[in-house]
């Protein structure tokens, strides 16, 4: 009896692990078209059946980030963009920190805008992808009655465990760039380490609304 239930245990396990290596190997040759879509209708539909999320709770928003959002994004390739030719002067210890402070301000900066999605809808635009490209912008626009079109695009590289989006560009203003000039002022004025203490002030003041 006990020999037969091992056995039922093991072929349990055997079926779980099975279908969970499928899944991993599914989402990892998931298009860059398709991987934003999936993201972005997931985190629309969470906004609007969330009620912490509508009224604003920025635990919740964050949580739904934390877990939605930030797993698709190569964090450690935006803050070396962001930080330019600069990066290199960095050891490896105050990039990761970097990286850290400026995944910590994006979330910070941009979970405000969450919980103001209303009626919007997003329009994919045709991929334009060669095959065996690793590079590539997936082009969207968002839509909202009575307004004009706001163009997102995101650039996205293929890495070993799936596409990861390394910028987001509004309206042609990429979120990277955006940044680079204020690093490159504040690595000027106080090199990494001022950097690293003005991310890190920023990052433990007032919950942005």
């Amino acid at each position: 009896m006990m020999q037969r239930m091992r056995q039922g245990f093991r072929s349990a396990a055997a079926v779980c692990a099975i279908a969970l290596f499928t899944a991993a190997v599914a989402q990892a040759q998931e298009s860059p078209e398709a991987l934003v879509k999936r993201v972005s209708e997931d985190v629309i539909a969470t906004i609007k059946a969330d009620p912490l999320v509508q009224a604003g709770n920025q635990a919740r928003i964050r949580e739904v980030m934390e877990t939605r959002l930030l797993p698709n994004f190569d964090f450690a390739r935006m803050t070396a963009l962001a930080m330019g030719k600069n990066w290199r002067a960095a050891t490896p210890e105050q990039q990761q920190r970097l990286t850290d402070e400026f995944r910590t301000l994006l979330v910070r900066t941009y979970s405000g805008a969450l919980n103001k999605y209303r009626d919007e809808t997003i329009e994919y635009k045709p991929l334009r992808m060669n095959p065996g490209d690793t590079d590539v912008t997936v082009r969207t626009a968002v839509l909202k009655p009575g307004g004009a079109p706001v163009q997102i695009d995101y650039s996205m590289a293929k890495s070993p465990s799936g596409w990861k989006a390394y910028d987001v560009i509004v309206g042609g203003v990429s979120l990277v760039t955006n940044y680079r000039d204020e690093f490159n002022e504040q690595i000027r004025s106080g090199g990494v380490d001022g950097l690293l203490k003005t991310l890190a002030d920023k990052n433990r003041g007032a919950p942005a609304k």
